[in-house]
Order: structure tokens, then sequence, then C-alpha cells
């Protein structure tokens, strides 16, 4: 059984990676054909399996997903405000995946870890690993266009972005996030 925590953590992975798949579904259809709407396109089709993943994760634990108002991604915007090119997308797309798998890396260690999550946690992992690659190829190759110097920037201005973003979360929602990662240690070991 999952703890109310727990499943307000899983739905929030699911709320995030539905968020995410609308958003580069729309991206990959409007942009005009290339590598970069190639990527874009296995992003998209990645985010939307991590959503199902996630939603047979919390059904295989005897739940059923929450229905949350606000995901991870619409504070970006309020933080940094929205972005006017490709380049600004795959920056603020780069900050979030790296953010993305530091939680997921986090989670899946936890002591006590359910398997059935912690399988899920590895799985989108592995796909998130290459949505890092790809995109930082990219800017990589935006650099001609619009020099290292302003990549750069776009990038820092977003790293700042999400600190302001994860400190929020955790201020609203470390509580959650802890009592999981201390109940499941508490399983394992016994109480301190």
């Amino acid at each position: 059984m999952l703890s109310e925590n727990e499943l307000w953590l899983l739905s929030f992975y699911r709320s995030s990676e539905i968020s995410g798949a609308l958003f580069f579904g729309r991206l990959a259809q409007s942009i005009k054909s290339g590598p970069i709407q190639h990527d874009m396109t296995k992003h998209f089709a990645d985010e939307s399996t991590h959503a199902w993943l996630w939603t047979d994760c919390i059904d295989r634990l005897g739940a059923r997903p929450l229905k949350l108002r606000q995901v991870y991604q619409d504070q970006y915007i309020a933080a940094a405000g929205m972005p006017t090119n490709i380049m600004e997308v795959l920056a603020i797309t780069q900050v979030f995946e790296l953010r993305v798998i530091s939680q997921y890396s986090v989670h899946s260690q936890a002591q006590g870890l359910d398997p059935i999550i912690g399988e899920t946690l590895h799985r989108i992992m592995e796909d998130e690993k290459w949505h890092i690659e790809w995109i930082r190829d990219a800017l990589h190759e935006m650099e001609n266009q619009h020099g290292k110097e302003l990549v750069e920037n776009t990038i820092r201005k977003f790293k700042e972005a999400d600190r302001e973003v994860y400190s929020h979360t955790m201020a609203e929602h470390g509580d959650r996030i802890k009592e999981i990662l201390h109940a499941n240690e508490r399983l394992v070991n016994g109480p301190k």
C-alpha cells in the first residue's frame, strides 16, 4: 500500500511527465523538419511512455493517481519567463531534465524502496540520460548560431530559475519527500 505522501509524489511525477509529453508533442509538430524535430519527437514519445509507466506503477501498487493542479514545469515560466526560441526551450529543458534525473536518482536510492517504484525509476532514468545528451549536443550546435556566451547565459538563467522553483517546491512539499525517504529507511533499519 502506498502512503498518502508516496501517492502524491508518484502522481506528481506522472503529472509532470504528462505535461512534458503534451509540450514536446506540440513543439515537435510545429518546428521544421531536421535533427531537432527528430529527437524532439522521440523525446515526446518518451515523456508519454513515462506518464504511462507512472500510471501503471501506481495501479500495480493498488492506488489511482491523484489529479494535481500544478506541475513543476508550470513554475518555471513564472520564475524565468516564457522561452522565446528553440534554443531557450532546449536550455530550460536541459536544466529541467537534470533536475528530474537528480530527483529520480535520490528517490531510487531510498532504503526499503518498493521494487515496483525502483523498477519504474530505473527504466525512466535510462531515457532521461538520453534526453540530457541530445539536448546538450543540440545546444552545442546552436552555439554557432547564437554564440557560446548567449547559450551559456541562457542556461545559467534557467538554472537560477530552477533553484528558485526547487526551493519553492521543497518549502511546499519537502516534508512529503523527506517523509518518503525517511519512512523507507525506518522500515529497513527500524525507528531511531
